[in-house]
């Protein structure tokens, strides 16, 4: 089952990126992202907010775009980043599996 919501370092390691990257793009992109926060002031990320991050460090990162270049791009085309996104996630899946399959061979 499924967290209801998730701390910035869960969400950090998820992607693979600083504590302070995501933190960046979470104030940045903050009409997609919008994170709750507890009685400390800590951000708590909807699984929704971690598939946006996850479409944002694809634009980011994978396209070469600039923040402003991936803001457009969620605003104008969010559909095709995200089945982009989704396919990309599968292929690592699949790549980790073929990689597990060969170190029992």
């Amino acid at each position: 089952m499924a967290k209801l919501l998730y701390t910035m370092g869960e969400v950090a390691k998820e992607l693979g990126e600083n504590p302070s990257a995501v933190r960046y793009w979470s104030n940045y992109f903050e009409t997609f992202i919008r994170p709750q926060r507890n009685a400390k002031g800590n951000r708590l990320f909807h699984p929704e907010d971690i598939e946006t991050l996850k479409q944002v460090q694809f634009l980011l990162k994978n396209q070469g775009l600039t923040l402003e270049g991936a803001r457009q791009r969620l605003t104008e085309d969010r559909r095709s980043v995200d089945l982009r996104v989704k396919a990309l996630g599968k292929l690592k899946d699949i790549r980790e599996q073929l990689v597990q399959v060969r170190k029992t061979l």
